[in-house]
């Protein structure tokens, strides 16, 4: 049974998440993999212990051997996955994306001196060459075409910008050898910070969600969340909100998160009363909220860092409300969709017990050393380090946790396995910004995208939203991040929004795309372990999530939300009416308050919500406050008369 459950958790992956479509049955290349991996994970863990290397090589030796990894793993088909071996053409393939990023380190001295200078030859071009194409195609491989596309038509566009068809949009052009080279031996493209930062810290954070599955340290999470609302009504469905919340402190992938939290949570959920699509969609908008669940968040909140300048430690404390804000408006559509079909929560004898718990409590140490040494100031890859450190060490005391050599051998390998997709994407999605910056096509967007609103901030907020879901439902979050960042993100700037209220807008709609349809890869994996309708689920998961389409808005007109210029006076009222928001717009939506509204007080409640959530104006959020308080007694009252007369009908 066990062994059957594992089957299916991976097919699942492998279907929809296209990072996780690798190759099976090795046969004796296993062992090549294993030795390129491990010692990948090694070459960081020591790189993050004595210092890394300058960026280039530092980037060059990462991304060489990701890339050869992946031409390993990665078929060139995903009809070829369950063939035994690896094809001889991948094997080429891998020893030349390995052979042309060593070509950088061999050669570092010169080509970022003399070359620059003097031009570089003919060897260089060809291995730059080499170098962009083998990345393109491990990119299709392991994370998709869209970015490919996307990467692609960049450099067409820097090739022959002088033919655009727009005017304005127009530069004069780089011949081939120019740009090739810029992209693959200067630090602005692939190995600018996108890669730099995966170089270095995000591999870390990677491998310490690795360590905590591997210990079985996360598994304690989940019973934490089934501990504490378990008993509540429709428990199974808000202990999968708060496992989701607590899983995605630690990992960043919408999809996995779904399949690896979903194949416990999916089946109780549904034995408790729910219908499939929204067993599924529960778990899929969860799960797709742990990229903006602190402390990790997911890759692309490591680059924010860097591109606002902002500390790690500061942009996990400004994400926290927003999290906050998104999980409520989760935890809240659960709550009223079983208030609606009468579920109740789980007998306490399938509970986990408080004392049980409580001997546990030191499983929480890793994460606690992470939070508190970001907090005390220290860097993120120190605080990684350590975290790493003490999920090793607690893991010691107990027999279920406690890890084999062959274990700690499995992790180091795994490790660079889920790396892999990250490190691709990043380095592909540099092309993107390389070309943008080069060109100086960000500016011109930005301006577009001024132009196009009108003057109008709703407007420009609502074109950068659907940009950032239009590319999300091609790219990872952190390719996506990285785009947007780049093209849209100056444009809320230029229009006098804060930096970190534009780069926060980007990042969370980049996000909700894996729950939005038509292609919502999320949902789509919670309806394969719920046995549902793909798009249904994706149509429920985004009511579900619905927070996180008001949010961003909430706090590009209330950066008080994100921590900005903020006082105590002014941040609490803030939050507590977007809590009150949250639960009105997430009544209307799941058609349940007290009892089920008619047409009129359902649109009613939305209204209120978004009264209340709106900022700045305490009259309007005093009068969606009025109006919520009245529907609930209305419905009070009615509820009441109702139960009056069934009593006495009986």
């Amino acid at each position: 049974m066990q062994k059957e459950q594992t089957t299916n958790h991976d097919e699942l992956l492998a279907k929809y998440d296209k990072e996780s479509a690798y190759r099976v049955n090795l046969q004796k290349w296993a062992w090549i993999v294993s030795i390129l991996a491990i010692s990948l994970t090694v070459f960081q863990l020591y790189t993050a212990f004595k210092g890394p290397y300058v960026s280039l090589i530092q980037g060059a030796i990462h991304l060489g051997s990701a890339l050869a990894l992946i031409f390993i793993l990665y078929p060139a088909k995903q009809s070829m996955l369950n063939k035994p071996g690896v094809a001889w053409y991948d094997a080429i393939l891998a020893l030349l994306a390995l052979g042309a990023n060593l070509y950088i380190v061999i050669n570092y001295t010169r080509l970022t001196t003399q070359a620059v200078i003097r031009g570089y030859n003919d060897v260089d071009v060809i291995i730059a060459t080499l170098g962009v194409l083998l990345l393109l195609e491990a990119t299709r491989r392991a994370v998709g075409l869209p970015i490919v596309i996307i990467a692609s038509l960049a450099i067409l566009y820097g090739l022959f910008g002088q033919y655009f068809p727009i005017a304005s949009y127009r530069h004069p052009g780089f011949d081939w050898e120019r740009l090739v080279t810029r992209l693959f031996f200067r630090t602005e493209a692939i190995f600018g910070i996108p890669i730099q930062i995966s170089s270095t810290y995000i591999y870390l954070f990677l491998f310490f969600g690795v360590m905590l599955t591997k210990t079985h340290i996360g598994k304690f999470f989940n019973d934490l969340a089934f501990g504490a609302t378990g008993r509540m009504t429709g428990g199974t469905a808000k202990a999968a909100v708060a496992a989701s919340a607590l899983q995605g402190m630690v990992t960043g992938s919408s999809v996995a998160n779904t399949v690896g939290s979903g194949s416990f949570t999916i089946p109780m959920m549904k034995r408790a009363g729910f219908k499939p699509e929204f067993a599924g969609a529960t778990e899929a908008s969860a799960s797709t909220g742990g990229q903006i669940m602190p402390p990790i968040m997911g890759a692309a909140a490591f680059i924010m860092a860097e591109y606002t300048n902002t500390a790690y430690s500061e942009i996990i404390i400004i994400a926290i409300i927003p999290a906050i804000l998104y999980f409520s408006g989760v935890f809240m559509g659960t709550h009223f969709q079983a208030k609606k079909q009468g579920i109740l929560g789980l007998p306490k004898s399938q509970l986990p017990t408080f004392k049980g718990l409580a001997k546990r409590m030191d499983l929480l140490l890793p994460l606690v050393t992470i939070v508190g040494m970001l907090l005390q100031g220290y860097t993120a890859t120190t605080a990684a380090l350590w975290g790493i450190g003490a999920a090793f060490f607690v893991s010691l005391f107990r027999k279920d946790t406690r890890l084999s050599f062959r274990d700690i051998i499995d992790a180091f390998e795994q490790g660079a396995r889920v790396a892999l997709p990250v490190i691709v994407a990043c380095a592909s999605a540099g092309i993107i910004v390389g070309i943008v910056v080069t060109t100086g096509l960000g500016g011109k967007l930005a301006g577009g995208i001024i132009d196009l609103a009108g003057g109008s901030l709703f407007f420009l907020l609502v074109y950068t939203m659907l940009a950032c879901i239009v590319l999300g439902m091609g790219l990872p979050t952190t390719a996506n991040y990285v785009v947007t960042a780049s093209m849209a993100a100056p444009a809320l700037v230029a229009f006098d929004i804060p930096v970190m209220a534009a780069h926060f807008f980007v990042f969370y709609f980049g996000i909700v795309a894996d729950i939005t349809p038509p292609v919502c890869l999320a949902a789509y994996a919670g309806a394969g372990i719920a046995r549902a309708n793909p798009m249904k689920t994706g149509v429920v998961a985004v009511k579900l999530a619905i927070a996180a389409f008001i949010i961003p808005y909430a706090f590009v007109y209330n950066p008080v939300l994100l921590l900005q210029d903020w006082t105590w006076l002014t941040l609490l009222p803030a939050v507590l009416t977007a809590l009150i928001g949250m639960a009105a717009v997430s009544a209307s939506i799941m058609n349940y308050f007290i009892i089920k509204p008619n047409v009129i007080e359902r649109l009613l409640l939305f209204t209120a919500g978004l009264a209340l959530i709106y900022p700045n104006n305490l009259y309007i959020s005093m009068s969606g406050l009025g109006v919520f308080i009245l529907i609930g007694v209305f419905q009070y009252l009615r509820e009441k008369k109702n139960s009056h007369d069934k009593g006495l009908a009986t």
